[in-house]
């Protein structure tokens, strides 16, 4: 497959859309060992003076694990079509199956790290900064109840985008 790079500037996409509905696979590791998982939370803006993501992953993710272990980690962005291969990815670990394999996706080892072949856009990122959620700092004490019953909040990474990798 072939990609060429964009600068972040000149993209077209609805983060709200892309990440919230559309969905996509926050990849870290390497040749010798990577995992993939699905995301529907996360952001994209300017920080530090930076083009940045933002996503966040609870600590029973086997993916954290190599985020945590690498500099760089991978948002993978698929079509539609992939909507079965991201549900896979998003409801079995890595620590028990093959997401690849079981998934029909292709890891694509580029820059260190490895992202998904079969993605329309690649986001390569460099992590800069991480943080546990804290249940002091909830405003909204009602997310707080809703979304971690178990109290098992989320690690938040804000990470530089260095590249941006568009299908052919």
């Amino acid at each position: 497959m072939s990609f060429y790079e964009v600068k972040p500037e000149e993209l077209q996409i609805n983060p709200f859309t892309t990440i919230g509905s559309d969905w996509l696979l926050v990849t870290a590791g390497n040749e010798e060992k990577c995992n993939t998982m699905t995301a529907s939370w996360g952001g994209m803006g300017v920080l530090w003076r930076k083009n940045v993501v933002t996503i966040y992953i609870r600590p029973q993710r086997y993916t954290k694990e190599f985020i945590d272990k690498n500099e760089r980690f991978t948002l993978s962005v698929l079509g539609n079509e992939y909507r079965n291969a991201l549900n896979i990815c998003g409801s079995r670990s890595g620590r028990d199956v093959d997401k690849f394999q079981e998934a029909h996706i292709t890891p694509y080892f580029l820059d260190g790290t490895t992202a998904v072949e079969e993605a329309d856009m690649i986001f390569v990122c460099r992590k800069m900064y991480h943080q546990w959620m804290d249940q002091e700092c909830f405003d909204d004490k009602d997310a707080d109840k809703l979304c971690y019953p178990d109290k098992d909040y989320h690690m938040v990474y804000v990470a530089e985008i260095e590249k941006v990798l568009v299908r052919e």
